[in-house]
């Protein structure tokens, strides 16, 4: 197994932490008699021969001795050792480490009718990624359908088929028939299931019309199938947290996810077969429902009133992991979360426990049910907030959750005010405290808290730019604030000549409404200004109307040039001032199809133009019809915005409405 492991000058090879001098300990350790020696030297292939996916001159020189281990039946956990070669030789990995797992290829051969299932599940996948004859794979794979008996191996074996009629199209005809048989009787429920998620992939009109009636009734009867293992206990290595972090039915998990994946834009029958699995006697599969909703909601726009109000009623159980992934789920809906409404309310009232999370280290922050509620709109969200105003310490987050309430939440002003007054401006953190009080405070658009804004204001302390973040929140601040931020004045008018310029003669218009005093300013930033001080010049100037007519000239030069942000922000003024579309729309059309994140802010602005607006209106149509969400991002992954979105639709249907 190990003939010329020394001849290796391992020395000179690398890793992720350096000299490799360390991997032919490894590489015995995987051979290793003891169990919790294999897994710790399969911890450390993981952890620097193979670092976080990536591969090193060390991890090519590893490849013929990891053959040289599958090969032999006498070591134990072989299967765990193809795995690592399948890692090491994915696409993502690179030619030269694909290269050498294909040099290798002819060793799965043997392995797919292996004694040890482990092997047999791990080899199945190996023969189609790596070995360049299909007809000899499809052969191997037909012939260990035929006899296989373990259904975690019939299961990888299916999921071999699926990748052998993606990789190989032209020849895909016979694995396409095996998978139609394996996705009807007498094959065992998971097998089915992972057919069916495999036809959906490769051949979805093979698939029978009852598609999604037939998934549920395959889940249900594999989950009544199903028994708990009797595991042995995971070593305490990285390999071994990784399996105790797995859901206790990842192998259900995984095939519902394939399902769903596969299905991708039949967003009606994504929702079908959530409701479904929502729908189990078994919790693992309410559990794995929930999250896997999460990836639906964030991609796709659809009436998701249904799934929504069955992942409320998960709240209500005792099994926490279900509820913790219930609440996380939705707590990032916004108002979507509105027919659990009534769920949350009750988890928040009957566990007063679950409004703070405290964490090991840090600041309090706001606990998920009452986050959830808060986001949802639910005015019932308010006397809880109240009542955490005025304990001691003020949970991190709550003033931005206030946001969401709008109006509703009124009766917290009072408290806000007494909160900002009551923060220590010589606190390091102290930025960080009057965040999400002072948007609290701006959403509310609380008059009697000028005061208290403008003591933050004055009195932010040097250093660290602390009073660099304060000032420029505070001012946002008393923006909103109107005629009753005069008092403010001298303060603001000392900041026309910092990098909060534009933001301070916006303020300064609100309280005083003087265009001598602030056009200048407005006019220098957005000329001379870069990035976002020049948008927020812009954005300023078309608050000032009809008093920042010398200024269309420099804002018809910036909406013709610049990225599209600052093309977008110059045009909208440009119209708030002069009430010309003309040389507005083009802007906006180009902005649209160029940078997704600017259609909300066109979408408002087409809102508020009325007719002027029908130009455009193509978009918006174009927008309302189509079923992802415009900042998504293929498989529900990444940063997408669902409030944001929802926004944008809202604007999108106000706009049409209105021409």
């Amino acid at each position: 197994m190990f003939t010329g492991i020394d001849e290796v000058d391992w020395a000179s090879l690398r890793h992720a932490y350096g000299s490799a001098e360390d991997v032919p300990g490894l590489l015995r350790g995987l051979a290793s008699p003891d169990a919790t020696e294999r897994e710790v030297a399969l911890d450390g292939m993981y952890g620097s021969v193979h670092h976080q996916g990536n591969v090193y001159d060390s991890t090519l020189a590893c490849v013929p001795f990891l053959f040289a281990l599958a090969a032999r039946p006498e070591v134990p956990d072989r299967g765990a050792i193809v795995e690592l070669l399948v890692s090491i030789g994915a696409e993502s990995a690179g030619p030269a480490a694909r290269a050498a797992v294909r040099a290798g290829a002819g060793t799965f051969v043997p392995l797919a009718d292996d004694p040890c299932p482990g092997v047999r599940r791990a080899a199945a996948g190996a023969l189609v990624r790596f070995l360049d004859e299909p007809a000899l794979v499809l052969g191997l794979l037909r012939r260990r359908i035929a006899v296989e008996r373990d259904e975690q191996v019939l299961l990888a074996l299916t999921a071999a088929l699926g990748l052998f009629v993606r990789r190989h199209p032209a020849r895909a005809a016979g694995a396409v028939d095996l998978l139609a048989a394996q996705g009807g009787p007498p094959h065992p429920p998971g097998t089915r299931l992972a057919a069916l998620g495999q036809l959906a992939l490769g051949a979805p009109e093979r698939l029978p019309a009852d598609l999604v009636p037939t998934a549920v009734r395959l889940l249900r009867e594999r989950s009544g199938r199903r028994t708990a293992g009797t595991d042995r206990p995971e070593a305490d290595t990285l390999v071994g947290r990784i399996r105790r972090l797995r859901p206790s039915d990842e192998e259900g998990a995984y095939l519902l996810r394939t399902l769903h994946r596969a299905l991708d834009d039949r967003v009606a029958d994504r929702i079908a077969l959530l409701v479904g699995q929502l729908g189990s006697p078994v919790v693992t599969d309410r559990c794995s429902a929930v999250w896997m909703s999460a990836g639906l909601f964030r991609e796709w726009r659809a009436d998701f009133s249904a799934p929504v109000a069955l992942i409320g009623a998960q709240l209500g159980g005792a099994e926490d992991q279900l509820r913790d992934a219930a609440v996380s789920v939705l707590a990032e809906l916004f108002r979507l979360a509105a027919p659990a409404a009534d769920d949350l309310h009750a988890l928040v009232t009957a566990r007063p426990d679950l409004w703070v999370h405290t964490w090991e280290r840090g600041r309090p922050s706001l606990g998920g049910p009452l986050k959830g509620l808060a986001r949802s709109g639910d005015p019932r969200a308010v006397p809880v907030l109240a009542q955490l105003l005025a304990r001691p310490v003020v949970p991190g987050g709550l003033g931005f959750e206030v946001v969401q309430l709008g109006r509703a939440a009124a009766p917290l002003a009072p408290a806000l005010r007494h909160r900002l007054g009551r923060i220590p401006l010589d606190a390091p953190e102290a930025a960080e405290s009057a965040a999400p009080l002072l948007a609290a405070v701006t959403a509310l658009a609380d008059r009697a808290a000028v005061p208290e804004v403008l003591r933050l204001l004055r009195g932010a302390p040097d250093g660290l730019g602390a009073r660099e973040a304060l000032a420029g929140q505070a001012v946002r601040a008393l923006d909103t604030l109107g005629t009753a931020a005069r008092a403010a004045a001298p303060v603001l008018r000392r900041l026309l000549d910092t990098r909060h310029a534009a933001l301070a003669a916006g303020a300064l218009w609100s309280a005083e409404g003087d265009a001598d005093v602030v056009l200048p300013v407005l006019m220098r930033e957005l000329t001379l200004g870069r990035g976002h001080s020049a948008r927020t010049a812009a954005e300023q100037l078309g608050r000032l109307g009809a008093a920042a007519r010398d200024a269309l000239p420099a804002l018809r030069a910036a909406a013709g040039s610049g990225r599209a942000w600052e093309r977008t922000s110059a045009a909208q003024a440009y119209w708030r001032i002069a009430g010309d579309p003309e040389p507005v729309l083009p802007v906006f059309r180009s902005a649209w199809s160029q940078n997704p994140y600017t259609r909300g802010t066109i979408a408002a602005c087409l809102a508020a133009m009325g007719p002027a607006g029908a130009p455009l209106h193509d978009l918006l149509t174009a927008e309302l019809a189509t079923a992802r969400r415009h900042t998504a991002r293929p498989g529900g992954y990444g940063s997408h915005d669902i409030a944001q979105d929802e926004r944008l639709l809202a604007d999108c249907r106000t706009a049409l409405a209105g021409r």
